[in-house]
């Protein structure tokens, strides 16, 4: 039987969906740019408000950003919010935190008249029934990327997340070690977990990750990884830069989208090159950090760029890659990497 595997980036903005199946060209396989659980979220959590009903949220730890700012507005608006333990860790990891900005924690609904909204990354029911109207159906092999930045009380959750980052440079910053399979996931990232708990025997990928492996499966930006390069993933909400070369990692950085303009990210590109960028200085910045090994051997100097925020690096004349033929699937296509690369599968395409 041909293997089938369902593949989704999830973003803050949009979720990024590939359909693969052996034998069919990657030109005719189904490709869909949908917008993001947190987006779909949010749209009902405002739908609620503008009805003045109160809201039960159930369901897993997800991805935050629109559906939490649509969760404040709500309680802004003088109206409840109940949450049941795990959906509360989206709002924050700490109840505490929770329960000070106003959400009420329970097991169960306490009024019949709120509208119960179920939190989780990934909806099978709705994609699939999309897919149905077109005689489609679902593969049941997954591999989804989330951006997790882990389970963190009584620290910065930025800092905490770089940690993760740090410790997969120390220890050699292989490709191969960004994806994890079931069992594989580090305790404190909790939204990969559920979204294995979600769809068993997943693998899951940090964004950032998927959109690297992505990007260098480019023939141009593949071309370029004996001798090194830069490549950066420039999302909605964040920015990733990885010193790649071979099937290493030598650095990463990583800051907010809407505090870099072309000035700080020309910026960023320049000292990451020369080994220079500072962990603390971009922190302090308001980004989340950089690490860089202590055996970088220097001056990558091609830049290979993915993202839906790309535009933002056209004046550095960067190189934008498009794996595949599709750059708004770099994620995507770097989750089937992976992938395939665990079932000693070769890559379509000829790629």
């Amino acid at each position: 039987m041909a293997y089938r595997l369902l593949t989704i980036d999830v973003g803050s903005g949009t979720q990024d969906v590939l359909v693969y199946e052996e034998g069919r060209t990657l030109e005719n396989s189904i490709q869909l740019i949908l917008p993001s659980q947190t987006v779909v979220l949010a749209r009902r959590i405002a739908r609620a408000t503008a009805e003045r009903r109160p809201l039960f949220l159930w369901g897993r730890v997800m991805g935050g950003g629109p559906c939490v700012g649509a969760i404040a507005d709500h309680l802004r608006a003088g109206l409840p919010v109940y949450a049941t333990p795990a959906a509360a860790k989206t709002i924050r990891d700490d109840p505490a935190e929770v329960l000070a900005m106003g959400v009420e924690i329970v097991e169960e609904p306490p009024r019949r008249d709120a509208v119960s909204l179920e939190l989780k990354d990934v909806d099978l029911d709705a994609l699939a029934q999309a897919l149905a109207l077109f005689e489609e159906t679902l593969p049941d092999q997954y591999a989804v990327a989330v951006q997790d930045h882990g389970e963190c009380f009584g620290e910065s959750q930025r800092r905490f997340r770089f940690r993760h980052w740090e410790r997969f440079i120390r220890a050699g910053g292989r490709l191969e070690a960004l994806a994890y399979g079931p069992g594989e996931v580090p305790p404190y990232l909790t939204r990969m977990a559920a979204v294995q708990e979600l769809l068993p025997g997943a693998l899951v990928m940090d964004t950032g990750a998927a959109a690297i492996h992505g990007a260098l499966l480019d023939p141009v930006a593949d071309a370029e990884r004996t001798a090194g390069l830069i490549v950066l993933n420039l999302g909605n909400e964040h920015v990733l830069g990885a010193l790649v070369q071979g099937d290493r990692i030598y650095g990463i950085f990583e800051h907010h989208t809407h505090l870099v303009d072309l000035g700080k990210l020309i910026e960023l590109v320049r000292e990451f090159r020369e080994g220079r960028l500072s962990n603390d200085a971009v922190y302090a910045d308001g980004g989340h950090g950089a690490v860089i090994a202590s055996d970088y051997p220097g001056h990558f100097h091609f830049v290979a760029v993915t993202g839906p925020r790309r535009a933002l690096a056209r004046p550095m004349e960067p190189y934008f890659a498009v794996p595949l033929g599709n750059m708004m699937l770099s994620g995507a296509f770097g989750l089937l990497a992976a992938a395939l690369e665990r079932r000693g599968l070769p890559l379509p395409n000829g790629s």
